[in-house]
């Protein structure tokens, strides 16, 4: 297979730009719980319903339509939705006619439970309806009850460009969605449905929109982005294929999978200087027991050996991942073993978090939820303070270095400017240091413990 792919450019390829509505224009207020997929999943929205003649706004008490684009992956997410939609419902009082809507996983997940739990929620939409998202709100706009989480085998939202409320700079491109693993913990395959990859000529459209914009790094996403094909494409030529995109300085793609982390990836990142030196490469856990009780499909050696064939073609590589503790049958040594193999691998940086029963997953229906939540706790507190050292180690390696920052704009304190490395760590530089979206030379001279100081 070549290396790049050979596509004509489309006559698609121009932004679709979302005309401004006036201000009489229904108002729709957004919120977006979860992964970066639901980030753009919500701008597929909101550009949707901008070009049926909705404005978008920042206020829900301004708002005619409140949508909740919801998580299901873990319980502490599905249960902040339910309570943000309850404090939301009083908005109410000073408009009879407002709808509430869920979107995304959480809403196909629970469409049975939310005429129960939430009657005041009028619309529910899948991860597959947001082609006839407008018409929908449309609907519940009259009044209807509407739901629609059917799954659709074929959607992947070709030719539909988002509306962005993001910083310019970096966006993101979908290039699949949803998975075929079947993790035995994880609800993804049956919330988004089978894994289908977006055809290349569309990924590459929609890159070059956003190069058009001037932004000038893309995140390509996928639930598992690196196990991404269409017809005789793999993923391998497709980063090598967006790397040629004119504008584009910067590709990051998360979040891959173990298993299909191939060789031909690895040398893309090692041969295409766009390709940013950082992978988010989740672990889970540390224990062979458990990984194939999670059906992962690779083993700690398996794992171990990636990494190290990650960082011989990759020198600067920075390295986060997602650690699970408390899993079905978790013994302590279990537990110790994930603790050794963080020692071994000394991630930059972690998401952490315990498990917690889906209700529709493998795990739910064949497998005990045996571990107490004061033993979870326990061990998830170790896990956090182990990786904290390890933050705290990878900050420190980097005090001295002078790497170029791309900057994004002021910080949220407004007193530094926010710029990131090219291994993703975050960068606070002197007020004024450069524009947005420009690439600044800055030599690191500290660390606030989540953000590098320069």
């Amino acid at each position: 297979m070549s290396d790049l792919v050979k596509i004509r450019r489309p006559n698609a390829s121009a932004s679709q730009e979302v005309p401004q509505a006036g201000p009489d224009a229904p108002a729709v207020y957004m919120e977006t719980f979860g992964c970066q997929m639901n980030e753009a999943d919500s701008a597929l929205i909101a550009g949707q319903l901008g070009r049926a003649g909705y404005r978008a706004v920042r206020d829900p008490a301004s708002a005619d339509v409140i949508l909740i684009n919801t998580c299901a992956i873990r319980e502490k997410a599905e249960d902040r939705v339910w309570g943000r939609t309850s404090q939301l419902l009083r908005h109410r009082a000073d408009n009879p006619d407002l709808v509430i809507g869920i979107t995304g996983c959480m809403a196909e997940h629970l469409k049975d439970k939310v005429a129960k739990r939430a009657p005041y929620i009028s619309l529910v939409a899948g991860p597959d309806s947001y082609r006839s998202i407008a018409d929908l709100v449309d609907r519940a706009r009259t009044g209807e009850a509407v739901v629609d989480v059917k799954l659709d085998k074929a959607e992947v939202y070709d030719q539909l460009d988002p509306h962005t409320d993001d910083d310019g700079v970096s966006g993101f491109v979908t290039i699949q969605r949803g998975c075929d693993k079947f993790c035995t913990f994880c609800v993804v395959p049956y919330t988004r449905g089978r894994e289908r990859g977006v055809a290349p000529r569309e990924v590459l459209r929609h890159t070059r929109v956003l190069a058009e914009r001037g932004y000038k790094e893309v995140v390509l996403l996928g639930q598992t982005v690196n196990s991404y094909a269409y017809e005789d494409v793999d993923f391998a030529a497709l980063l090598r294929t967006v790397a040629q995109v004119d504008g584009i300085e910067r590709i990051r793609f998360t979040s891959p999978y173990p298993v299909d982390f191939s060789p031909r990836v690895i040398e893309a990142m090692a041969e295409e200087p766009k390709i940013c030196p950082q992978v988010h490469l989740p672990l889970q856990s540390g224990s062979d027991v458990m990984l194939e009780r999670m059906r992962r499909g690779y083993s700690r050696q398996q794992f171990l050996d990636l990494v190290g064939a990650l960082r011989e073609a990759v020198p600067t590589l920075a390295l986060s991942t997602d650690i699970m503790v408390g899993f079905c049958g978790e013994t302590d040594d279990d537990h110790a073993q994930t603790l050794d193999a963080m020692r071994q691998v000394r991630f930059d940086f972690a998401f952490m978090f315990s498990y917690s029963d889906r209700g529709i997953t493998y795990a739910s229906r064949k497998m005990d939820d045996d571990i107490p939540d004061a033993v979870k706790k326990a061990r998830l507190r170790e896990v956090i303070d182990l990786q904290e050292q390890h933050t705290r180690a990878s900050h420190d390696a980097m005090i001295g270095q002078t790497l170029d920052v791309l900057v994004l704009g002021p910080s949220k304190r407004g007193d530094k400017t926010l710029g990131r490395a090219p291994t993703f760590h975050k960068v606070l530089l002197p007020p004024g240091a450069g524009e947005p979206g420009s690439f600044v030379r800055a030599t690191i001279t500290g660390s606030t413990g989540r953000s590098l100081l320069a």
